[in-house]
């Protein structure tokens, strides 16, 4: 296979010790180490029993949603449940189906239910995550002459504003009453958190705080949900049951991948002569992108993996570039700085790799689409990168757009910081937009994307959970790759 490498100038430096050379955070050993060896094929098999229980429990799960009327709210708090549950992929083709027809009567049923915020904001909020332009003009009714909502019509409708909340995060650019929807449904909830509320309900606002829908990780929300689902007195039990199974079969699937990523058998890199830190990552990258060639050949698909390699030797060229300029003391400005850290964020080598080894309908139509750094790619680097830099300021000894912007405003670290803000709001803006029809790809390549996003609010919020192997990150780790449901 052809070797994936980069060049770039020399560095001139006077430093001889690696460690000084190096400028880098000393990061916290792995706490999981080999943990996932335990997890061999006998201890991950899926059995028979658990095979049929699963296929028998679907099939009643499919005929409950056969079953319930696409015009009833019934219908959209089951499928946003489904959803939410983690069970979707098992009835993409019959929830698309009434969501379609949900999307036909769009108008109609908001009419029969106004007044109702709750049901208006999940309808919409269904339609949005799938694709639809569903108009926010629905939510008129709630707002006074001076374009703010009325404050003595939601106060005392917590789950109201809780559903106002979720559809708000879905908002797009230029839709100001979704911007004012999120501000006022954010502070209010957050006031009646203290309040008299149900147990159920707090935990319930309190996790939409933490994370809203839109920017919650598929498995660790859907493990979160399942128990907030148990305690709603309202569950269905046919579904819950589903749902738990469907989970426990998922994390041995996982558990089994994870044990063979557990094991890279190691020979040395003798012929470049790298140093040990180095051949480790060199001689594991080449094992990935060869197991994938021999995958890729047997399904006459060889072309994918030409893709990915391209993005990675873009990376590695990023990653030196900024060595250079980290060296020679150079602070670049923002304009050369971000054209570089967008690369250097490695988002767009992951999304790229990640389509590799999809099913189809993935076309070179959709690798030459999200090789050219489309939108939603470019927004969802821009998350990656600014969180990144923000979180990490004055930790890494490495430039960073903080110091960047900083430089060529003549401003303060705060002022830097609310300005990125503005710009990482901005594009999870855009990543909504570029979902919405007509996309310009299919949805499980755009979520891909989406995902990548999320990974990074999930762990860069209030501290780096990544850099410093957390409580946080070992929790996270444990809830959806460790523990099972009961």
């Amino acid at each position: 296979m052809s070797q994936i490498y980069a060049s770039a100038a020399p560095i001139s430096t006077k430093k001889t010790n690696v460690d000084d050379i190096r400028r880098s955070v000393t990061y916290h050993p792995s706490v999981w180490k080999d943990y996932f060896l335990a997890y061999t094929n006998d201890v991950t098999e899926i059995s028979g029993d658990e095979k049929e229980q699963l296929e028998k429990q679907k099939e009643k799960v499919k005929k409950l949603v056969a079953e319930t009327p696409n015009d009833s709210t019934v219908k959209m708090e089951l499928i946003d449940a489904i959803q939410r549950l983690g069970v979707g992929y098992h009835f993409e083709k019959e929830i698309g189906e009434s969501l379609r027809q949900i999307h036909e009567n769009y108008e109609i049923q908001s009419r029969k239910d106004k007044g109702d915020l709750r049901v208006l904001a999940l309808r919409f909020r269904l339609l949005r995550q799938q694709g639809y332009r569903a108009p926010c003009d629905v939510f008129d009714e709630f707002i006074d002459e001076e374009g703010n909502w009325k404050e003595s019509l939601l106060i005392n409708d917590v789950e109201g504003m809780l559903s106002l909340y979720e559809a708000s995060n879905y908002g797009i650019n230029g839709e100001e009453i979704l911007d004012k929807a999120l501000e006022f449904t954010s502070t209010h909830l957050e006031s009646l958190l203290s309040h008299q509320i149900n147990s159920s309900l707090c935990k319930r606002v309190k996790e939409a705080l933490d994370m809203p829908i839109s920017k919650t990780l598929m498995r660790l929300g859907a493990k979160k949900f399942i128990y907030m689902y148990q305690e709603d007195e309202s569950h269905n039990e046919i579904l819950l049951k589903f749902a738990k199974l469907d989970f426990n079969i998922l994390l041995k699937i996982h558990q089994r991948e994870l044990h063979h990523i557990t094991r890279w058998n190691i020979s040395a890199a003798d012929e470049f002569q790298l140093p040990p830190y180095i051949r480790i990552c060199y001689e594991a990258l080449l094992g990935v992108y060869e197991e994938m060639e021999i995958e890729m050949a047997k399904r006459g698909e060889s072309y994918r993996l030409q893709y990915a390699k391209k993005e990675m030797i873009k990376l590695i060229t990023a990653y030196m570039k900024e060595a250079e300029w980290c060296y020679s003391n150079y602070v670049p400005t923002m304009e050369e700085y971000m054209k570089l850290a967008l690369v250097s964020g490695a988002y767009m080598m992951l999304s790229t790799t990640s389509l590799v080894g999809m099913r189809d309908p993935i076309t070179k139509t959709d690798f030459d689409w999200i090789t050219s750094e489309p939108p939603i790619l470019r927004a969802s680097s821009i998350i990656c990168r600014l969180m990144d830099d923000m979180v990490g300021h004055g930790i890494e000894e490495k430039i960073t757009s903080v110091d960047c912007y900083m430089k060529e405003n003549e401003c303060s670290k705060m002022e830097a910081f609310s300005e990125f803000g503005k710009q990482v709001n901005k594009a999870w803006k855009d990543m909504n937009e570029e979902c919405l029809e007509p996309r310009p790809a299919s949805m499980p390549i755009l979520i891909r994307i989406f995902n990548l996003a999320r990974v990074i609010n999930l762990l860069y919020v209030d501290e780096d959970a990544y850099g410093n192997s957390s409580t946080k990150t070992k929790e996270l780790v444990k809830s959806v790759l460790v523990e099972t449901v009961d």
